[in-house]
């Protein structure tokens, strides 16, 4: 194995003091009044992000994550007076891809974390749809257990609603644990992206957070390009590593959706600079990559018909295939299966020694320590981001999902 290989690496060293007050509990009240750090070639300043456009190097293609959080907190309400929690995480039956699982009627399976388990013995749970016994209801049935969870039937009257429907009825925003505190109304604006639109997310990217439709505009009149990726962030996103080794973390997995229209864009971008916002735009166009290297090199890239990157995939892979190929191929899967998306699962770890493809630059929040992300933002600019991270706690820079911003070009 090589000496540069993130299996070794240990997650000790990915850690700084974060003290609890530069934890952003709160949106600022406008998105783009947020605080901007720059890190080009070495060198830090700072900005707003209503500068961002200004920020951007020639002929850009920007690459937003699209997907939209879900009301995905359950809270039902015992005979009793106890409360159990359910958090949906995935779709297990009758599909597994989190768009069409959001179309179902009548009933579905999800996997879900259950809060207040051990008080709920059996039988079903209920919820009402609204005030009036005509507004219908949603039961929740706990069938098996579930890798970190239990698998979920959820059913519901009147039937012919889809499931997101009843998660707009039912559903409470899963803001992150690191806030524990209720959503407010203001979030069910603030904490998805104005450019949200495919439902399926339990987190925000948020990232994309801090655009605006006058900065959208401003990127464009500067003539920058764009593009829409979907992956549908997991709770996964806030697991801790707690294995010493990164051997021994198992890196959760997201489905993601790219058009071919979208592959075709970026095939044609060529060499010019890639932009993602936001760490899953990151992990969606690098396994982009892997999945046409996969297709190329006639490696299964999953189980069965569905396409997968596991997690080591990228280091243990040893190939000169170049991004024009690896996306030729992938646009050869979709029109000999004519398909018009192309549908996968990602268990990528970007971490130090990962060899980049595609991205040449990330926006991003700051990240907690210890964290998978920041091990992404070391795999782009390497040590600084010590460099980084300090700056921005000694500038009042607000940390995580409603905190500042920083544009990362190494």
């Amino acid at each position: 194995m090589p000496t540069n290989h993130p299996r070794q690496l240990s997650i000790s060293d990915y850690s700084y003091l974060l003290p609890e007050e530069r934890i952003a509990q709160f949106p600022l009240e406008q998105r783009d009044q947020s605080k901007l750090l720059l890190y080009k070639k070495g060198r830090i300043s700072d900005a707003q992000f209503k500068d961002f456009p200004s920020a951007l190097p020639p002929n850009t293609l920007l690459v937003f994550n699209d997907t939209k959080v879900v009301q995905g907190r359950l809270r039902f309400q015992k005979p009793t007076g106890g409360t159990i929690e359910l958090f949906c995480l995935e779709p297990l039956e009758p599909v597994r891809e989190v768009q069409q699982a959001m179309q179902q009627t009548y009933s579905v399976i999800w996997k879900c974390l259950v809060g207040n388990n051990k008080r709920w013995r059996d039988g079903r749970l209920e919820m009402p749809l609204g005030p009036f016994p005509a507004d219908g209801s949603l039961w929740a049935e706990r069938l098996a257990p579930a890798e970190e969870g239990f698998a979920i039937h959820f059913t519901w009257s009147p039937g012919h609603k889809t499931f997101a429907e009843i998660l707009e009825l039912a559903g409470l925003l899963p803001l992150p644990p690191y806030m524990n505190r209720d959503a407010q109304e203001s979030d069910q604006e603030r904490y998805q992206t104005v450019y949200a639109a495919e439902a399926g997310a339990v987190a925000a990217p948020t990232a994309g957070l801090h655009f605006t439709p006058q900065v959208l505009d401003n990127i464009a009149a500067k003539g920058h390009q764009h593009g829409f990726v979907t992956l549908h962030v997991g709770a996964g996103t806030f697991k801790p590593v707690k294995a010493e080794l990164m051997e021994y973390h198992y890196m959760h997995g997201e489905q993601l959706s790219v058009s071919r229209a979208f592959v075709e864009k970026l095939l044609y971008h060529g060499p010019h600079p890639v932009i993602a916002v936001g760490t899953t735009s990151m992990r969606t166009l690098e396994s982009l990559y892997w999945l046409g290297t996969g297709i190329s090199l006639g490696i299964l890239p999953g189980e069965g018909d569905d396409l997968y990157v596991p997690q080591w995939f990228p280091y243990d892979v040893r190939t000169n295939l170049s991004v024009q190929e690896a996306l030729e191929a992938l646009l050869y899967y979709l029109d000999c299966h004519k398909l018009t998306h192309l549908h996968a699962t990602t268990h990528i770890l970007i971490a130090p020694g990962y060899q980049f493809k595609i991205c040449t630059g990330l926006v991003t929040n700051f990240h907690q320590p210890q964290s998978t992300l920041l091990l992404l933002v070391s795999a782009l600019i390497g040590p600084s981001w010590q460099k980084v991270y300090k700056h921005a706690l000694a500038n009042g820079y607000r940390f995580l999902s409603y905190g500042d911003s920083s544009l990362l070009l190494p």
